[in-house]
């Protein structure tokens, strides 16, 4: 199949300023649910390869479901890809290319312009939550309820502790990771904006945060099961700090360093916890009508040695397939294909407008969509149709483009540029810009275009560079 280059294209018919969407259809639409991993890397499910893992509820997803093995996240860091997931919109088109700083005079997070998949859902009559990490803004005008959220149960950072106080030796295993980007606050009892919230109220959090925010996850589904309801259940698993309930650390017997142990460990309690959450939505009545998606915000943190992403190139924190790849499942029973693994190239930024054409909601002309609709190529007949031509990814001097299957990866900071081909490649071991010059000249100027007309200039700066070893050299990033 011959794969053209296309920009994005506008999606949808204008709506009014307000946001305010069509009124509910008559049949009730379905449920809504985004279930979120915090780096959780491409590998690290038993599904995608990892034999030292247990994982039946995800992995199970795909067995009712579809998955992939080709997705994206929106960045390969947190905050960014998030901003990307919840508006449906690359994040480089509203200046959001670097994580927020709440710590200055100056509050930075997600713009007040732009449209959140819970502000569009609450406009078509569902009962909006969300629960889990945050991390797209602190303080006011940035709280989850002024971003179209009816409740809200999470914390503001980008990372808290799993419990409350110091770390209860008898109960759990930890392990400090002191050349992890985040290892000392990670460790810092919760306060601020590693403290949890209910609202916007603080609240004491007694219990091992996974089992916590599945538990809160689960009384939303019991409480909203009289009408359509979107929750956006966003673990903290398996990100830093490394903390596990003893229990979990003795059943993984398969792998004797510490580290990766306790990193296992936590991959299964966020096992059971997804799986307590999809037990409530059977016990609803409403599996077959709710649409479940599954997926990390970006590629697992190599950096912290507890995973590699393999047999992907790189990790969080860089352009390369492991930053950007992540494991990706798609639950609707009869409505899409199920029990199928599929390769097709899709992106967490297609969450936003499939829930959206579900909702029977329509999408604001005045701006450009990323998404689409993966409904109508997850059915039995078209499971060989690609949804996107191209992807584009930005963080400051760090980028990359996809376009068929080459794929452009670019660091001006390094002064480094690389070209692969996809479809032989996968891993990225061959760099082709010097052996395909055409290729990499036409992926330059389609970037550069990109650009020029598509990016929106950053709304603050980089806080600071880091730098990651990847294959040996040094990955320079900008955070």
């Amino acid at each position: 199949m011959k794969r053209r280059f296309l920009l994005p294209v506008v999606l949808g018919a204008a709506v009014l300023c307000s946001f305010t969407g069509k009124k509910p259809a008559p049949n009730r639409p379905p449920n809504v649910i985004v279930i979120l991993a915090d780096d959780l890397g491409y590998s690290d499910l038993q599904a995608y390869g990892n034999a030292k893992v247990r994982t039946p509820n995800i992995d199970g997803l795909g067995k009712s479901g579809i998955r992939f093995t080709t997705a994206y996240s929106a960045a390969p860091i947190c905050s960014p890809s998030r901003a990307g997931l919840i508006t449906g919109r690359s994040q480089v088109r509203f200046g959001y290319e670097f994580m927020p700083d709440g710590n200055g005079a100056v509050q930075n997070g997600l713009p007040a312009t732009e449209l959140t998949l819970a502000q569009l859902l609450h406009a078509q009559g569902y009962a909006t939550g969300i629960v889990g990490k945050w991390h797209l803004g602190i303080g006011d005008g940035f709280y989850p309820d002024q971003k179209g959220f009816d409740y809200s149960y999470y914390f503001q950072a980008g990372l808290s502790p799993y419990t409350e106080g110091e770390l209860d030796t008898s109960k759990y295993a930890g392990i400090r990771a002191p050349w992890a980007l985040t290892d000392k606050i990670a460790w810092t009892p919760r306060k601020g904006a590693t403290a949890i919230r209910e609202g916007r109220e603080i609240v004491q959090d007694t219990g091992y945060l996974t089992f916590s925010l599945a538990n809160k996850a689960s009384q939303f589904i019991q409480q909203h099961k009289d009408k359509p309801y979107f929750l956006y259940l966003t673990f903290n698993a398996p990100h830093d700090p490394f903390q596990v309930p003893k229990a979990y650390y003795n059943k993984v017997t398969t792998e004797k360093d510490s580290l990766k142990r306790i990193y296992y460990g936590m991959i299964e309690a966020l096992d059971d916890a997804v799986g307590q959450v999809l037990a409530q939505v059977k016990a609803s009545g409403l599996e077959d009508n709710t649409i479940i998606f599954f997926t990390s915000d970006n590629g697992g943190a190599s950096y912290t040695r507890a995973t590699d992403n393999y047999p992907l190139r790189g990790g969080k924190c860089t352009h390369f397939e492991g930053g950007l790849s992540v494991p990706f499942y798609v639950r609707y029973p009869g409505h899409i294909a199920s029990g199928v693994t599929s390769a097709q190239e899709i992106s967490s930024l297609d969450i936003f407008a499939t829930a959206a054409a579900l909702s029977g909601a329509t999408l604001p002309a005045d701006r450009t969509y990323d998404g689409v609709n993966l409904v109508p190529f997850l059915q039995k007949g078209t499971l060989n149709k690609h949804p996107h031509e191209q992807f584009v990814w930005r963080s400051g001097f760090s980028k990359a483009f996809r376009s068929g299957n080459w794929k452009l990866v670019v660091n001006e900071h390094d002064k480094k540029e690389w070209l692969f081909d996809l479809s032989k490649d996968r891993e990225e071991k061959k760099d082709l810009s010097a052996s395909h010059p055409k290729e990499l000249k036409q992926l330059k100027e389609a970037l550069k275009k990109y650009e020029d007309t598509q990016v929106h200039s950053p709304l603050w700066e980089s806080r600071y560079n880091t730098t990651v070893s990847e294959r040996g050299e040094e990955y320079t990033f900008p955070i």
